[in-house]
């Protein structure tokens, strides 16, 4: 089997997507045609064996639950009392607003995963809120932006569920292992907005002192109270049932679209052309992530049968590069391809790849799993695809532009890199939680 076959299968591929053809049409069709002129048409003997396999796993059920339950929550109106509540609780801090937002967004991170209904419901309620309060463009976009991605890696997250499926890992300990790198994006982020609070000031002022007269004593306590308590037995119900190890996490998500839904009648925002959009909505996603899933497949498994796996590990092992070296070297193409393509293939594409070497090399594929999801974070800021843009672009006033947006984000992706670093050097933020739960 000649060494160039495989190199020849990924550029194609990678030059296909770089003229704009769809993905999974590209990854199914291209690997069809090498497989076909490779292995014959044995090769269709066994494809349909592969797709069953993946298409049978029970743990990919959590997918299409975890959409509904995000699209159902983003319906039920509780984004955006959280967000009126947060607004009011941390107006008296210059940058406080800014800082509600990214609360928000890890709560609603933590009760729904999905990243564009997120961005999209902050953005609605609030940047005009932000703007009208004399915070500059840049900064009250950056803010949103950011603070909708966290979706991708505050469990449960969909990215999690895929990485743990291609990787095989234990979706469980994916979640968990994901709960401090959040914590210390969250934190990071917090941290910067303080800082331009302190010396810019009027990027981020604090609001007018009328507009908080109202929201105190038992006002405020009871204000707080009900924006936080239902999203907390949502979160509570999803992830404790998985933490606990009372529920797999395909269990848990059945119990979160339940939840979510239920949520939603309690609110009174519960119909059935609700229902009908919701559901649209999960079966246009969830159809999306398998079609994607069926390309990738056939493309897994031409690729191990021109054994482009063992050509690049023996590369590898014969350039004598070290695990640290060849991290850099997969952080940095990801990183680079996240301007490109979407996180999903770059999932389905890049994954199954490296994760056999780095297991090879001995490193612990939770820790490399982590270190993907929060990497393929930035790809939903950097333009010129970065889909957290487009989606903000949608909902954004006229005076708001393209060019302000992409200045906004500059700094919260050098502090997602930065996040990224933390997480290489201190693997423990990572590994320690799960260890401590029982986790391997």
């Amino acid at each position: 089997m000649p060494e160039w076959l495989p190199i020849a299968l990924f550029g194609v591929v990678f030059g296909m997507l770089l003229f704009g053809f769809p993905v999974a049409f590209t990854l199914g069709g291209v690997s069809l045609i090498f497989g076909y002129f490779t292995f014959g048409l044995g090769f269709f003997q066994l494809l349909p064996l592969r797709i069953w396999g993946t298409m049978s796993n029970y743990v990919l059920i959590a997918v299409p639950l975890f959409v509904y339950m995000g699209l159902m929550l983003e319906k039920s109106g509780l984004a955006e009392e959280l967000l009126e509540t947060m607004a009011l609780l941390f107006g008296r801090l210059r940058g406080g607003l800014a800082i509600s937002v990214i609360v928000v967004g890890a709560v609603l991170a933590a009760s729904t995963g999905i990243v564009g209904a997120t961005v999209v419901t902050m953005g609605l309620l609030s940047l005009p809120t932000m703007l009208k309060r004399g915070y500059s463009p840049e900064m009250a976009t950056g803010t949103i932006c950011a603070a909708g991605t966290l979706g991708q890696i505050i469990p449960p997250s969909i990215v999690l569920v895929l990485l743990g499926s291609i990787m095989n890992i234990s979706i469980g300990d994916m979640f968990v292992g994901a709960v401090i790198p959040g914590l210390i994006l969250v934190g990071l982020y917090m941290f910067y907005i303080v800082l331009v609070a302190v010396f810019r000031g009027k990027s981020a002022p604090a609001m007018p002192a009328e507009e908080l007269a109202l929201f105190k004593g038992k006002v405020m306590v009871k204000r707080v109270i009900r924006a936080f308590l239902l999203p907390f037995f949502l979160i509570l119900a999803v992830l404790g049932s998985i933490f606990a190890g009372i529920a797999s996490p395909t269990e848990a998500a059945a119990v979160g679209a339940l939840g979510a839904t239920l949520l939603t009648l309690w609110q009174k925002k519960f119909s059935l052309r609700t229902l009908h959009e919701v559901m649209k909505g999960t079966t246009l996603l969830t159809c999306m992530v398998f079609v994607l899933l069926v390309g990738a497949t056939a493309f897994g498994l031409v690729f191990r049968g021109l054994n482009g796996d063992r050509y690049i590990t023996h590369l590898i092992l014969d350039s004598n590069m070290g695990p640290h070296m060849f991290l850099f070297i997969v952080m940095l193409v990801i990183f680079i391809a996240g301007f490109f393509i979407d996180f999903i293939e770059i999932t389905f594409i890049i994954v199954p790849v490296v994760a056999p070497i780095f297991q090879h090399l001995g490193v612990d594929l939770l820790w490399i799993g982590i270190l993907i999801a929060v990497n393929l974070q930035t790809s939903f800021l950097t333009p010129p695809f970065g889909f957290s843009l487009f989606y903000l672009k949608g909902v954004a006033p006229p005076e708001v532009t393209t060019g302000h947006i992409y200045r906004g984000i500059i700094p919260f992706i050098v502090i997602q890199l930065i996040g990224l670093l933390i997480i290489v050097l201190i693997p423990e933020s990572v590994t320690w939680l799960p260890r401590v739960m029982g986790g391997p």
